[in-house]
């Protein structure tokens, strides 16, 4: 019962979920037409004295749009009104009974109301109502070359339709406000399904906030005053917790950022320079402070500022587990970008493009010199790997992740560098 879409129309209830429901308005249809069909021949004949030629033609012309009224109700209408109006006319020729109903007779009276059920079922209220009025201009116009006089029974015809257009169109508007119930229930639940998850995060936010935070902060302190704190610091010393105040200051930043993506829904990216290419060599001095030698091989090749970003926090992550995991292994990190000819496969860069070229991301590390006494932190996620490989899939590339023969562990992501594998 829903009204006509753009395009194709659909037939009366052919939204139900249960078929016979659907066949229901086509079956209604089909036995009006059957019955009405050879009754109005009947009656036209028999006791209007009706020509039979004449009546078998508005038979037709009144009974069998009836079937087209379940997908064009209004076009059905148009047929069906104008040979209802035309039959009127016809019958002002013959002499017919007093007691006959006219302008409309019975059987013309239930195929209408049937097309204004159907019409009330599809159209918009300005329809109907046009309808409506097009029905009494029609009853009241005849009413004046009445016969044998006009009386109420001569105004069925108007009553009846206007009574079916409106409890069609009761229907539909109460199928349509269900719908609209329906649908709004769906956004609601799905707003709140919304608002659970910014609580969520808000949550996370807040514990993020008053945990690691406070933390952060408390060594960005306690490094930053040593030097004033303890008065024979040598050297070396003292620049170590210079350093180490720098990178707690950086984490707290990164921190920061994170917990306003955490808060604002709206958030679509950074508004500050993320970390790239030129930022790793930092992570590998802070590394190699820690007591492991690093070895590193740079890469100064321009490359878009989400591989940059993937790689450095490969590294980072990468780094991070040898000290957890290997503290005082020798570790090497390299970058380079690869070329469909590096691969030993043959072919030729294209003149000018960068197709098929890769960064390629390396950091194996030795086995620990002795191993550790016990782990740096206690109840680790191990996401670190899951991570990595959630950021090299964000970009189209690939990561190989494992332990050595002889104790050490390898990363090696291979990142693509054009436009075209990116996306």
């Amino acid at each position: 019962m829903t009204p006509v879409e753009e395009g194709r129309p659909r037939a009366l209830l052919a939204g139900a979920s249960r078929r016979w429901v659907r066949m229901l308005p086509w079956a209604v249809a089909f036995v009006l037409c059957v019955v009405l069909l050879p009754t109005t021949i009947v009656v036209l004949t028999a006791d209007y004295g009706l020509n039979g030629g004449v009546a078998s033609a508005l038979a037709v012309a009144q009974s069998a749009p009836l079937l087209l009224a379940v997908v064009r109700p209004l076009h059905a209408w148009y047929v069906v009104f104008a040979a209802d109006v035309a039959g009127a006319l016809a019958l002002l020729g013959v002499d017919f009974e007093q007691r006959l109903l006219w302008p409309f007779p019975p059987m013309e009276l239930v195929g209408y109301v049937a097309l204004c059920l159907a019409l009330g079922l599809r159209e918009r209220r300005r329809t109907l109502v046009l309808v409506w009025l097009a029905t009494a201009g029609a009853n009241v116009g005849l009413g004046f070359a009445a016969p044998h006089g006009s009386g109420a029974k001569e105004l069925l015809f108007t009553i009846l339709g206007g009574v079916a257009l409106l409890l069609g169109g009761v229907l539909r508007e109460r199928s349509e406000v269900q719908r609209r119930l329906v649908e709004q229930e769906t956004i609601s639940e799905a707003e709140r399904g919304r608002r659970t998850l910014l609580e969520e995060r808000a949550r996370i936010a807040r514990e993020l906030h008053d945990v690691v935070a406070h933390h952060m902060s408390v060594i960005t302190v306690q490094a930053d005053t040593a030097e004033y704190r303890l008065a024979t610091l040598p050297p070396d010393v003292r620049e170590e917790f210079t350093s180490i105040a720098a990178t707690a200051r950086e984490s707290l930043g990164e921190m920061r950022r994170l917990l306003g993506v955490l808060r604002n829904e709206e958030a679509h990216g950074e508004l500050v320079p993320q970390p790239g290419l030129a930022q790793i060599g930092q992570l590998v001095e802070a590394t190699a402070r820690t007591g492991g030698p690093v070895d590193f091989t740079p890469c100064d090749a321009e490359v878009p500022e989400a591989v940059g970003l993937s790689a450095y926090r490969i590294v980072q992550e990468a780094l991070a587990n040898v000290v957890r995991h290997a503290p005082g292994a020798a570790t090497h990190v390299s970058l380079s970008v690869s070329r469909p000819a590096d691969d030993g496969h043959g072919g030729e860069q294209p003149a000018g493009g960068r197709g098929g070229e890769r960064l390629t991301v390396l950091v194996v590390n030795d086995p620990p010199p002795e191993p550790p006494a016990g782990p740096l932190e206690v109840g680790g996620t191990g996401h670190g790997l899951v991570g990595m490989r959630e950021r090299v899939r964000l970009v189209g590339g690939t990561l190989d992740a494992g332990p050595l023969p002889d104790g050490g562990f390898r990363i090696a992501a291979q990142l693509p560098l054009t436009e075209e594998d990116l996306t």
